[in-house]
């Protein structure tokens, strides 16, 4: 795999690394950026061998939001490149929304590794993410209102629903940036290490995370989407549809005896 233009993609074992990659601006989202994200996505969900993804940025910034200049370029570039970005969005309307991981959910466990700047649309790709791992130097915000503008990537949403309301009220309605120790006080990121390590720190979390049965790891991911917004009752109810299944799996038969054996598990997806 080898992404777009401004979107590149490799392996780390079972992990899939998707890099922002238009560090002159700071990975803002460009056209091909956005097509190579959801490619990115569906190949994770296509691919049984990818147990998790980890999106991540270039040059010391995660995304500083939407590049309004460069999606106003590159409709009148006429290059083959911009035509082929083009089409495809043409084709589906919902294509960069389904990028932003606003109308588009991953079955694989997707971890963000923040440096610099995650602001604006880096936020609101944020909220889309799974595990949220930080440098110390990251900084986080929704700057929309500051230009007059709305958060449309479903902040307004998910956000008031990721950490509390007062929290995420101040940060959509004052459209000031907020440190990583203030973003993981309030709950919008997990955890905060020294600056250039966000990205090691997000693939150990992978690798342990690829270390577990991945038809169980599926299930779990989806029953908490799945149950987020319904009565315990009724949650509860639909986590014995997730959960009893994956015991009559021949992995977790492979777990108990990996465990009674003293073993490392060989998981493979049964």
């Amino acid at each position: 795999m080898s992404g777009t233009e401004h979107l590149s993609t490799r392996r780390e074992g079972a992990t899939l690394v998707l890099t922002l990659n238009r560090p002159e601006a700071k990975n803002a989202l460009s056209l091909p950026m956005l097509v190579g994200l959801y490619d990115g996505w569906l190949a994770a969900d296509a691919d049984d061998a990818i147990r998790s993804v980890v999106l991540t940025g270039a040059g010391g910034d995660f995304c500083a939001g939407m590049d309004l200049k460069a999606l106003a370029g590159e409709r009148g570039t006429g290059s083959a490149a911009g035509d082929a970005y083009r089409d495809r969005m043409k084709a589906d309307p919902d294509l960069h929304w389904k990028a932003m991981l606003r109308h588009h959910r991953p079955r694989k466990p997707v971890i963000a590794a923040v440096e610099g700047y995650c602001v604006a649309g880096g936020t609101e790709i944020l909220q889309g993410t799974d595990i949220r791992v930080a440098g110390e130097g990251a900084t986080f915000g929704l700057f929309e209102v500051r230009r007059g503008l709305f958060p449309i990537g479903g902040s307004t949403v998910r956000l008031p629903r990721q950490i509390p309301r007062t929290h995420a009220l101040e940060m959509l309605l004052s459209g000031r940036p907020y440190s990583a120790a203030e973003a993981a006080a309030i709950g919008l990121i997990g955890r905060v290490v020294p600056s250039g390590t966000a990205l090691d720190e997000a693939l150990a979390v992978a690798e342990r995370i690829n270390a577990c049965g991945p038809l169980a790891v599926e299930a779990v991911k989806a029953s908490v989407y799945e149950t987020a917004e319904m009565t315990e009752e009724a949650g509860l109810a639909a986590e014995l549809k997730r959960g009893w299944p994956v015991f009559d799996t021949a992995d977790a038969k492979e777990g108990a005896r990996a465990f009674t054996e003293g073993r490392e598990a060989v998981y493979r997806r049964e």
